[in-house]
């Protein structure tokens, strides 16, 4: 086995991902691995680890996984070299779409923490209050 491919464990580590999460994510076509060794275990490049890093980004900003899938794929199409201009747009405006859907997810997700913040302050101001009086 060559430097270049790692096994599950070690992309595993790599990602935060559990073996059943990566294993599930080539089952369905999302991250498969890119080669098998000799005794049929999974082997991963980098490339695989950097494919399953942004699946981890979009996971929290509720995409699909059909959604995430469309992406990956929309990013391998256009890093292949798409020849046709029309095809290359088209690629283009997808990726920006997810683009603007992750800022608004993002944006949203931001408002959350914020009230999360606000109601743990108000919390803690009542403990404090009520702390001093005991």
């Amino acid at each position: 086995m060559g430097a270049e491919h790692m096994q599950i464990g070690e992309v595993a580590a790599r990602t935060g991902l559990s073996l059943r999460t990566i294993r599930y994510y080539g089952e369905v076509g999302l991250a498969r691995p890119s080669a098998r060794s000799q005794g049929g275990f999974r082997l991963y490049t980098e490339d695989d680890v950097q494919r399953l890093l942004l699946i981890k980004r979009m996971k929290p900003l509720d995409f699909s996984l059909e959604e995430i899938g469309e992406l990956v794929e929309a990013l391998d199409r256009l890093s292949a070299g798409v020849e046709e201009d029309r095809e290359r747009c088209a690629l283009l405006e997808r990726i920006q779409g997810y683009r603007s859907a992750a800022e608004a997810r993002s944006a949203e997700l931001r408002a959350q923490l914020e009230a999360c913040e606000d109601f743990a302050a108000r919390l803690g101001a009542v403990h404090a209050e009520h702390h001093e009086s005991a």
